[in-house]
């Protein structure tokens, strides 16, 4: 799968704000059909970081949530910069 076709975009709430400044992480909206093995994957080779750990939800509305946990050495403040939003 096509990596644009699996992230689609971060989300920048108070709760990915606060998750990113104290477990270093990112929450992303995923495409509901890609595996947590496609989303370290498409998230380490867009941003070329390590990645610890992806954990997936789907919300109430149906959309599917990326929860991205950065290694040490990549702190998810930098990436939301990169990304521009911070």
């Amino acid at each position: 799968m096509e990596i644009y076709n699996i992230i689609k975009y971060p989300l920048s709430t108070e709760k990915s704000i606060r998750l990113m400044e104290s477990e270093n992480k990112l929450i992303f909206v995923v495409n509901k059909k890609s595996s947590k093995k496609e989303i370290k994957k498409a998230i380490e080779d867009m941003f070329k970081v390590g990645v610890v750990s992806v954990n997936t939800f789907v919300s109430a509305e149906g959309e599917k949530r990326a929860y991205v946990k950065f290694s040490q050495k990549n702190p998810a403040i930098d990436i939301a910069t990169q990304m521009g939003l911070m």
